[in-house]
């Protein structure tokens, strides 16, 4: 089977503050996607003793749940924005997630919080991928990278605010009013999209066969693409690393290093979730100005970043407690030094990847193939990696103690290496179909 069209839009789209104002608010709804997925992370400790559930039950609320029902409704909802527009998906999907998540701040049992939580995924299940694929739209090739970095600043963000501003709350007044207040505000930004920004024009290539392609023939098409299938299981490799670390390193802080609720939040929000963003718009940058001279740093970009990233993580997991630094009033432990190398480079395998998918597939096609991109790494980062440390935690207890959650997340590491053999892998595939592409 023959791979689909790579995207090519006669005429590149003009850039004016329109663009900048839709991309603002795209990124802005983009990390208040993360702030309600990441908020749970810093609830944990509250959560398990309010309920009495187990790490076990913790990583089912936090990534299995919430995964499959994510990666169920993703293709659907990204399947209508490739036909309808992408912005009143995105529009009515913000919506949805922020009142689920309120509606998490009023469970009176862990099954009522459970389901909520569920919502929140059907929710987010519209707003990544058709997101991705506005700003594709939105942006010329050359600009694209760097757009899709501001965008894709949303995890980094995301974390600063929802476990730094969530510690906080929920330590003020409990973690029932850290899901209200990180919820309230998607009902706003929702509206506003839908109100105050413009549908990108129809892209000229977008044909009608393609829009009209049956459910399984798009998806089967789709995965022909070469490099596609080695893209997928990198990203959702290195994602099911990211989102064990991102959902467990508050409560790591929290039983190896002795930090309170407030600090361990504050430390990874706003210590790890700046790191972040500066790491991420590098990424963008980085990535547009390699692309010029060579095709293959759009996923080189990924794999360069990623191959950094592995000697601070396991350097930030396995030094000793009992050392630390005094930030004002906070004493840092030394192990978060290590943290801010990792959190720098840990996201650039994300946007060089999604930027590939421009390339890849063509309009008509664009939010589908980046919604299957969005499934493997929701499906395996947070369906998998949260529930694997929790299990690896409750195992390595009965050797470990209290330090079993220090060895489950350093074992982590090996799904990064994984990863970038993936990605080491998919670039010659990636710039065979790229060049043979630009020949024909």
């Amino acid at each position: 089977m023959n791979a689909p069209p790579r995207t090519s839009v006669p005429h590149a789209p003009v850039v004016t503050w329109r663009t900048h104002y839709a991309l603002f608010m795209l990124a802005i709804i983009y990390i208040f996607n993360y702030i309600d997925r990441l908020v749970v992370s810093i609830l944990i400790e509250p959560i398990k003793l309010e309920f009495g559930v187990s790490d076990t039950l913790i990583g089912l609320l936090s990534g299995v749940a919430f995964a499959l029902f994510y990666t169920v409704f993703g293709l659907p909802f990204s399947r209508l924005a490739d036909r309808f527009g992408r912005k009143p998906v995105v529009a009515l999907a913000c919506i949805a997630w922020s009142v689920m998540t309120m509606l998490c701040g009023l469970a009176g049992s862990f099954a009522v919080l459970l389901l909520c939580r569920i919502g929140v995924a059907v929710g987010e299940a519209g707003g990544s991928a058709p997101s991705v694929a506005m700003v594709s739209d939105l942006y010329p090739p050359k600009q694209r990278t760097r757009a899709l970095a501001v965008l894709m600043m949303g995890p980094a963000v995301g974390a600063l605010v929802g476990l730094g501003v969530g510690g906080w709350v929920a330590e003020t007044w409990g973690w029932r009013w850290a899901f209200i207040a990180t919820g309230a505000p998607g009902v706003l930004l929702g509206l506003l999209l839908a109100f105050t920004v413009r549908e990108p024009a129809k892209p000229a290539d977008t044909s009608a066969q393609n829009s009209n392609d049956s459910f399984w023939r798009t998806i089967s098409s789709l995965l022909a693409t070469p490099s596609y299938l080695l893209i997928i299981v990198g990203g959702s490799l290195a994602a099911i690393a990211g989102y064990a670390i991102a959902t467990w390193n508050p409560s790591f802080l929290i039983r190896s290093h002795g930090l309170s609720l407030k600090e361990a939040g504050l430390l990874m929000g706003l210590g790890g979730g700046v790191i972040s963003v500066c790491g991420t718009l590098a990424c963008g940058w980085f990535t547009d100005r390699m692309v010029a001279r060579s095709p293959a740093w759009q996923l080189g970009a990924a794999l360069f970043g990623s191959l950094l990233s592995i000697p601070f993580c396991l350097a930030f997991y396995l030094w000793p407690a009992g050392t630390a630094f005094q930030v004002g009033s906070v004493a840092v432990p030394t192990a978060g030094l290590f943290y801010i190398g990792f959190a720098f480079f840990g996201m650039w395998w994300s946007v060089p990847c999604f930027g590939a998918m421009s390339h890849l597939f063509p309009p008509s096609r664009l939010a589908q193939g980046t919604a299957i991109l969005f499934m493997g790494i929701t499906l395996f980062g947070v369906g998998l990696g949260p529930l694997v440390v929790g299990v690896l935690s409750d195992l390595f207890s009965h050797v470990a103690g209290t330090e079993a959650l220090r060895y489950s997340l350093a074992s982590t590491v090996s799904l990064l290496a994984l990863s970038c053999l993936c990605l080491a892998l998919a670039i010659p595939r990636y710039v065979r179909q790229i060049t043979t592409t630009k020949v024909n």
